[in-house]
């Protein structure tokens, strides 16, 4: 594993790759960090699983079309040109070269999909005998991005096998740009989602914060370079991010070691700013762009066509084919940032537990963190049990990243269990109100101002 520049306080046990935000491997989750101390990701005891839902997120990818990592390559290039030279750590940046590709899965990427389809077969694949008594297939969803075509592919490949997966699901891919609706694209069609005073607020904050959030380091770094190269915060984060990247898609890099256990800590906050203000609570839009998948889960649940009052496409989502109401395995593929929204949308206010985040600094005193809920292949799951012990038989939960989701404080009439169930009529009617209160046409076109430090759970404010 590899270490932080200088002493730890964890010793060797500081695992740096839990704190690059959505750039982080996907790791387990304990239940117990979101208040369930007892709750597995397992079936209870006394319950029988009989239908699942998935949403989950491709797996690691190369840096986006002109992200910070190929910037920061191209400024060294420049100043090649002009002449610099380095010592000590920073050495090997006289003959490093940018070895990273662009928007595409990494290969680990691919193995996470597959292993993610492999894990859910062996805990889900009894739900597949439904299929066969109905003598139908199972249609997967996912976006037209080539990496989520190959999110799902893999994703299938793990769950069915090769070559099986070619004939024993149907992958269905929704167009992803901004001319579509399309529930896993929600931002496409919500102009706001990209505004800095609505819907990107996080952006901005998390800036901010990172002005001064590495200047010790900087301080060092520069002092092992001179000539045509300088670095500034915004080199910093580039640099971690080449860290995160490399790591994910070579499997080594030299830039880790260059930074302290406190610059991964402030590289966690700095994307903990960003997705909370941008798709969690602190968002003005994150319910409306989550409010599609909500609107398509509830349709599942209760086996009826959802209403157009959100970014889901209504044509795909009226027809039998392309969005069957009776599988008893459901597997969507979307992007880190519609599963946080959606988190929002179904209101799980234990996974933003505390006050809003502070511009200046992490407190600790908020249970968000984004490599938790947002890494690479995150996936959030809803499991739909016969309980014949309990009062009411049939119940539902909800898990991220294997951690069991609380809800007796967020959803009225859930009570309070040790493994987060809530009886499932109970729990459809607390989103059905859900829904209602999320005004997409406001939250998504209409003219407001949000601001970093409040807790909008996710809505536009109105005044």
């Amino acid at each position: 594993m590899p270490q932080p520049h200088g002493s730890s306080a964890f010793g060797d046990k500081f695992d740096i790759t839990k704190y690059w935000g959505n750039l982080s491997p996907w790791y387990s989750v304990s239940s117990a960090d979101y208040g369930l101390s007892e709750a597995s990701p397992l079936i209870p005891d006394g319950c029988t699983i009989n239908q699942m839902l998935l949403l989950y997120r491709h797996g690691a990818r190369y840096p986006t079309s002109g992200a910070g990592p190929s910037t920061f390559a191209q400024k060294v290039h420049n100043a090649t040109a002009s002449g610099f030279n380095v010592t000590g750590e920073l050495t090997f940046l006289a003959d490093w070269t940018y070895k990273l590709g662009a928007e595409l899965l990494t290969p680990f990427g691919r193995s996470q999909n597959f292993q993610l389809g492999v894990e859910y077969r062996q805990l889900y694949g009894e739900l597949l005998n439904n299929f066969t008594y109905q003598d139908a297939l199972p249609v997967f969803r996912t976006e037209s991005q080539d990496r989520m075509v190959k999110t799902a592919e893999n994703f299938a490949a793990g769950f069915f096998g090769v070559p099986e997966y070619l004939d024993q699901v149907n992958i269905e891919i929704l167009v992803e740009n901004s001319t579509v609706n399309n529930s896993g694209a929600a931002y496409e069609v919500c102009p706001n989602s990209n505004i800095a005073s609505r819907g990107s607020i996080g952006s901005t904050v998390a800036n901010k914060f990172a002005v001064n959030a590495f200047n010790a380091t900087l301080a060092r770094l520069n002092s092992q370079v001179s000539g045509a190269l300088n670095f500034t915060y915004v080199d910093a984060i580039d640099m971690l991010q080449l860290c995160s990247y490399e790591t994910n898609a070579l499997g080594y890099s030299k830039f880790c070691g260059l930074f302290t256990e406190e610059d991964f800590i402030n590289y966690e906050y700095y994307y903990d700013l960003s997705f909370y203000y941008n798709n969690g609570p602190g968002s003005p839009v994150a319910a409306a762009q989550g409010k599609g998948f909500l609107q398509e889960w509830l349709a599942r649940f209760t086996h009826t066509y959802p209403d157009a009052t959100s970014a889901l496409n209504k044509t795909f989502d009226n027809s039998s084919t392309y969005f069957p109401l009776n599988q008893s395995i459901y597997a969507d593929a979307t992007h880190e940032v519609i599963v946080l929204d959606t988190l929002t949308a179904f209101n799980f206010t234990a996974l933003f537990s505390g006050p809003p985040l502070s511009a200046t600094g992490n407190t600790g005193t908020n249970s968000f963190v984004a490599s938790k809920l947002v890494p690479f292949a995150t996936h959030f799951t809803t499991q739909i049990m016969t309980c014949p012990s309990r009062n009411v038989t049939k119940q539902i939960r909800f898990l991220v990243n294997d951690a069991v989701i609380p809800v007796s404080d967020s959803h009225a009439g859930c009570p309070v269990d040790k493994d987060g169930l809530c009886p499932f009529d109970t729990m459809v009617n607390v989103l059905k109100k859900r829904v209602n209160e999320i005004n997409f046409n406001y939250d998504c076109y209409a003219n407001y101002t949000a601001t970093a430090g409040v807790n909008y759970n996710g809505r536009a404010p109105t005044s």
